[in-house]
């Protein structure tokens, strides 16, 4: 029994391995881009649905220009580096909407949503983009298929890799039911881990750099999101992220990197 274990995590492992851009860390991915994105689609139609556009032209084009600045820096840096498979399908996309929520969150394929509720925190165009690089990065990263592909493996347990692999597609739709946070409530649509929390806000710090923005400004900002935090009401933004100082700490010993990347 034992012996078939290790032999089911050994190709689980070989077939689903994969590695995040810049960072090298290496992620199991057992759900391919065509499933998740064609689910992030249908979720993300769903949503847009019900939500109520901003009607604000200033902060409108603030969105749209931030985003789809970062969104070009990415690109390029990809294609410099033959990485532009790894965003093959993606179809950028930053919208505002009339919400009062201290909120943003992204959806697999690119598909950015910011809450007007943010914008007091983000204050300009350097605070916006620590919050849409970090979205870009979770959307990069293919955090989401990640969750998604380890909540696999949890409901099947040692069952034999093909079983496992030929009815990933329905078992994929159930588990998106709670990766994407379908249905009228959307709450934050990616509840990450706090490891792939700190892996966005490293990717962030860099895409923010490449696009011309400095880094820097992540640190103020998350002092300003901290301040906010201590309100009676927690920003939803924070509602699943690490506490604020290992945050902030964290950005500090990061921004050396980020720094290099920087061009103003």
């Amino acid at each position: 029994m034992m012996k078939k274990l290790a032999l089911y995590f050994i190709l689980v492992f070989l077939v689903g391995c994969s590695t995040v851009p810049l960072t090298g860390r290496r992620q199991l991915l057992l759900v391919s881009d065509a499933e998740v994105m064609a689910l992030s689609d249908s979720s993300y139609k769903s949503y847009m649905a019900t939500a109520v556009k901003s009607s604000k032209t200033t902060e409108n084009t603030r969105v749209s220009r931030v985003g789809n600045k970062l969104a070009a820096a990415v690109e390029a840096y990809l294609k410099q580096e033959g990485l532009s498979a790894q965003i093959n399908g993606y179809n950028w996309s930053f919208s505002l909407i009339k919400d009062t929520s201290v909120n943003a969150f992204c959806m697999p394929g690119g598909k950015i949503v910011v809450y007007e509720g943010i914008l007091p925190v983000t204050l300009d165009d350097g605070g916006l983009a620590v919050v849409v690089g970090h979205e870009i990065a979770h959307a990069v990263a293919k955090h989401s298929s990640e969750r998604m592909s380890h909540q696999l493996l949890t409901n099947y347990g040692a069952t034999t890799l093909g079983a496992l692999m030929s009815t990933k597609s329905s078992s994929a739709q159930a588990i998106a039911q709670t990766v994407f946070g379908l249905g009228a409530e959307m709450g934050v649509a990616l509840p990450y881990s706090r490891k792939q929390e700190y892996e966005a806000d490293r990717l962030g710090l860099i895409f923010m750099a490449m696009a011309g923005y400095n880094p820097a400004q992540a640190i103020s900002f998350w002092q300003r999101m901290s301040a906010k935090s201590g309100s009676s009401s927690m920003p939803a933004f924070l509602s699943t992220h690490p506490s604020d100082a290992k945050r902030i700490a964290n950005l500090n010993a990061l921004l050396p990197e980020a720094q290099t990347f920087y061009k103003k």
